[in-house]
């Protein structure tokens, strides 16, 4: 799989990884994805502070560290993104105590993820949310000088506004310091009603001038969650109640006849709907017939009838 921010694919996202999902499990999954053609995998300098008794994050990178150890030449087969912003400075004290986007927590938290992992420096760095506490100008100047000093190779900001994001941008475009050129938000194939606020904290949904700011500043486009949890599939994992409104009907009956007559499952046809629009999708697996299901998906084209059949449910 290719490199490149801006092409499509799956990303392999290990939130639970050395937390819900122990180190041997995380490594064959890890392994199964990099043999599959994989590249991006997706972390957090706070993942999960909120599974771990100690209170605080690390646990993931640490996995993933462990595993590059244990797989010489495993680095340069795949791209380390990671986030700062969450991680809490206290156990069991977030968001009171979580790190922040100044200078200062910027440095003290790539540094921290880059021991972890136990490399020199990370494919794409995250600023996890925003901080409206610090000027914006502080952060932009800590993400570029990551740059410049070749800890981090490419910078992205997550659950943030767009606007703030095209302000970042400009500030670092005026300064000549490396821009964000990635976006993350969360984002699936059913969509809440307007105004719904979803039950997990922190969460920005992807609205249509965010799909169309990043399409026309050419901005790679990543999204979480988009198998909504199981909630396609699994009727223990229902949709929160923002979700239940008639279009979710609608694009649940389309899901379910596209399906058929591609021979997929439901999951995948979402991801390859997803890989259509130009988003990639994060997909957090903990067991191997899932992440070989999402695999799958690479294999789909979806028609442009197919495509217009999803707009008109929507």
């Amino acid at each position: 799989m290719t490199n490149s921010l801006t092409t499509p694919q799956l990303v392999l996202g290990t939130m639970d990884h050395g937390t819900r999902v122990d180190e041997r499990t995380a490594f064959r999954l890890l392994d199964r994805f990099v043999e599959a053609g994989g590249f991006w995998l997706d972390t957090a300098n706070c993942y999960s502070f909120w599974t771990d008794p100690s209170g605080l994050g690390g646990a993931s990178e640490r996995t993933l560290g462990a595993w590059l150890r244990a797989n010489p030449g495993a680095r340069s087969r795949v791209g380390l993104a990671t986030k700062v912003r969450q991680d809490p400075l206290v156990a069991h004290s977030w968001p009171a105590s979580a790190e922040g986007l100044s200078a200062d927590a910027i440095r003290r938290g790539l540094c921290g993820s880059l021991d972890r992992l136990g490399v020199d420096h990370v494919d794409l760095l995250w600023a996890h949310a925003e901080d409206r506490a610090v000027d914006l100008a502080e952060t932009v100047a800590a993400f570029g000088e990551a740059v410049a000093e070749g800890r981090a190779t490419r910078i992205g900001a997550a659950n943030h506004a767009s606007w703030r994001v095209q302000q970042a941008r400009g500030i670092a475009r005026a300064e000549g310091l490396a821009e964000w050129s990635a976006l993350q938000l969360r984002h699936s194939l059913v969509q809440p009603r307007p105004g719904t606020t979803v039950p997990e904290q922190g969460h920005k949904m992807l609205a249509p001038d965010d799909l169309d700011f990043a399409r026309s500043e050419g901005l790679a486009l990543w999204c979480y969650s988009p198998v909504m949890m199981g909630g396609y599939t699994r009727a223990d994992r229902p949709f929160s109640s923002g979700y239940a409104h008639p279009g979710t009907d609608r694009v649940m009956a389309v899901l379910a006849e596209v399906a058929r007559e591609v021979g997929a499952t439901p999951n995948q046809i979402v991801l390859a709907w997803l890989m259509a629009q130009g988003i990639s999708p994060i997909v957090g697996a903990s067991r191997i017939e899932h992440l070989d299901e999402a695999l799958g998906a690479r294999a789909i084209t979806l028609s442009e009838e197919h495509l217009r059949r999803f707009r008109d449910a929507r």
